[in-house]
């Protein structure tokens, strides 16, 4: 797979972002507007999650997805990519693969959400390049839904999509392009920039 052809480094955060509206990567890189998302209940709740779910060992994962090693908190940084971020674990498989795991504070609606499926490709991505090893799948966990476990296969696709929507991040930040809001209006009357933003 090519690497993106710039120099640089955003954050996984930045890829949801942009999957939720193109025009926060304007908001945050091109105007550094910053987002004040400390004040939303769910990112709270989502921060508490993590940080009580680093000192939780989930023994069942050993031998349901046969696991020999599991590491949390894992940061990592793709010059190659150009994409850095904090996975949540990394887990080492039987079979010589690795695979990223994410916990979620969220309900599972029985259809993965592009912006799960397309983070999860990205922590693979990630996997791949630091520790030089394959990454064909990934877990999610939707603690909403009693921790149910959902299994997403990362297709080459997958991996692809993935990096164009860096490249495409990148376009913006780099041309300072005032992008096409692309969400439902309702989700806007929840959005830190709804006072400046023009729809």
């Amino acid at each position: 797979m090519e690497s993106c052809s710039y120099r640089g480094s955003i954050t996984i955060s930045d890829v949801i972002e942009y999957l939720y509206c193109p025009r926060f990567t304007y908001y945050m890189h091109c105007l550094s507007i910053p987002q004040r998302e400390e004040r939303y209940y769910k990112v709270r709740k989502g921060r508490e999650l993590h940080a009580a779910k680093e000192k939780t060992n989930i023994g069942y994962l050993r031998k349901r997805y046969g696991v020999v090693e599991k590491r949390v908190e894992v940061y990592m940084n793709s010059p190659r990519l150009g994409v850095r971020g904090v996975v949540d674990e990394v887990l080492f498989l039987e079979d010589g693969t690795a695979a990223p795991l994410d916990y979620k504070f969220a309900e599972f609606r029985e259809k993965l959400f592009r912006t799960h499926r397309y983070q999860s490709a990205l922590y693979g991505l990630l996997i791949s390049d630091v520790y030089d090893v394959p990454v064909n799948r990934g877990y999610i966990v939707y603690t909403r839904s009693k921790d149910k476990i959902i299994e997403v296969e990362f297709t080459d696709r997958d991996k692809k999509k993935a990096v164009e929507i860096v490249e495409k991040i990148y376009q913006i930040i780099q041309g300072e392009d005032y992008p096409e809001a692309r969400v439902n209006k309702r989700k806007c009357l929840d959005c830190t920039y709804r006072r400046i933003c023009t729809r």
